[in-house]
């Protein structure tokens, strides 16, 4: 029977209850229809036969709430005027044919689509009310639908110049994938049926009020639109199994401790010709003995001698990966003052690259020999007068 056959049938009138019948009345109805037309009680009688079946098809779906409100809203919809056919030129009326809508109309042809139904919708609206009143097998255009793959979360563990100049490396990964024992059907002899409930669309509708109805995953076919007479033994009739593999994944330059990166289409492979999954990889960056980083930019921290830091010259700073650079050190330099490399840092999402921060750290020897300690002691009585804390008792005595 066809949707609009469910449309267009008043199952309040086969049972003989007002629309705003309880359901202790439906109960009720039914059973008293049920004796009256049973099989058993009228053997040989087609008519009876045919009437206890309109009694049990509106029984089925009155007796349940879910189904009931559902009829109720596509028939209000659909049935009860408000997309009521009629004839061409009558006010309030709109001239088309029901079975276009529901998806009987011819295939092709003027005003169609390559799939049937007006509009060229596929099953037609009637593929989607098939579903609200878990009935039969799919109708002309019903096709089970693609599925995509799931998302993978893994990790990966970088070096500290890995992750500023990027790597390729190679990550096992298990995953859903379609069962090789079933061809991921799902069925040992690979025939599954297609689910009655969403006739194969993998989604069932549910009621949200005025007219309007909301889909969800069909929870007996777990959203696969298929279901097994005959479950694999492997998948248990999911037509899923794990499965590893060994991926060559880029991480890109410039990548940071803790970044979760996402690779499109690297998950889990879909299913009926659905695209894959995404891979989501989080990095662990391990820490370099000289370098160090802030943002784009890396850091390192250089000795020099009080001598250099006082009168000034050139220092020599390491570079990751590449030859040491020259910095001209300003006389008088003090202690933690940060000087830039440009050009020397981490990649940068454009291509470029950051700067090289150096800190300057005076380096004061633990032992002197005699000609430094003479050298030192000399200086010392040359700047006695000198007081580098004056400003500081001052300030603390004036605060």
């Amino acid at each position: 029977m066809s949707t609009k056959d469910f449309i267009e049938k008043d199952y309040y009138k086969v049972l003989g209850v007002p629309k705003d019948a309880t359901e202790a009345e439906i109960k009720k109805a039914y059973r008293k229809l049920a004796r009256e037309f049973h099989p058993d009680a009228n053997k040989g009688n087609a008519r009876a036969e045919e009437r206890f079946k309109e009694i049990s098809e509106a029984n089925d779906v009155l007796g349940d709430p879910k189904k009931r409100r559902e009829y109720d809203e596509a028939r209000t919809l659909f049935g009860n005027g408000g997309y009521r056919p009629g004839p061409a030129g009558s006010g309030g009326s709109f001239n088309f044919d029901l079975g276009d809508l529901f998806g009987g109309g011819p295939q092709g042809g003027a005003g169609g689509g390559p799939q049937g139904g007006a509009g060229g919708f596929g099953g037609g609206i009637g593929d989607v009310f098939g579903g609200l009143f878990n009935r039969g097998g799919p109708g002309p255009g019903t096709r089970t639908q693609p599925r995509r793959g799931q998302d993978i979360d893994t990790e990966v563990t970088l070096s500290f110049t890995e992750a500023v100049d990027g790597a390729t490396v190679p990550l096992r990964m298990t995953s859903q994938s379609p069962c090789k024992a079933c061809s991921g059907t799902g069925d040992k002899n690979g025939t599954p049926r297609v689910c009655p409930t969403c006739v194969g669309t993998g989604q069932v509708a549910r009621g949200s009020g005025g007219g309007f109805s909301l889909t969800d995953p069909c929870p007996d076919c777990k959203g696969r639109g298929l279901i097994a007479e005959h479950a694999c033994a492997v998948c248990s009739g999911s037509g899923r199994a794990k499965s590893s593999r060994t991926m060559q994944v880029r991480i890109p330059a410039g990548v940071s401790d803790s970044q979760r990166i996402r690779l499109r289409g690297k998950g889990a492979p879909g299913e009926r010709g659905g695209p894959s999954g995404d891979l989501y990889v989080t990095v662990h960056v391990d820490s370099h003995p000289v370098f160090g980083r802030k943002g784009d930019n890396l850091t390192v921290t250089v000795p020099v001698t009080f001598a250099e830091a006082a009168l000034g010259g050139e220092v020599r700073v390491p570079t990751l990966g590449g030859p040491p650079v020259t910095l001209k050190l300003p006389p008088g330099t003090p202690n933690g003052r940060t000087m830039r490399a440009r050009g020397k840092g981490a990649v940068r999402k454009d291509g470029t690259r950051g700067d090289l921060l150096v800190t300057v750290e005076v380096s004061v020897p633990a032992d002197l020999t005699g000609k430094a300690r003479d050298a030192l002691e000399a200086y010392r009585e040359a700047t006695a007068e000198e007081d580098p804390r004056a400003e500081l008792f001052q300030a603390a005595k004036g605060a």
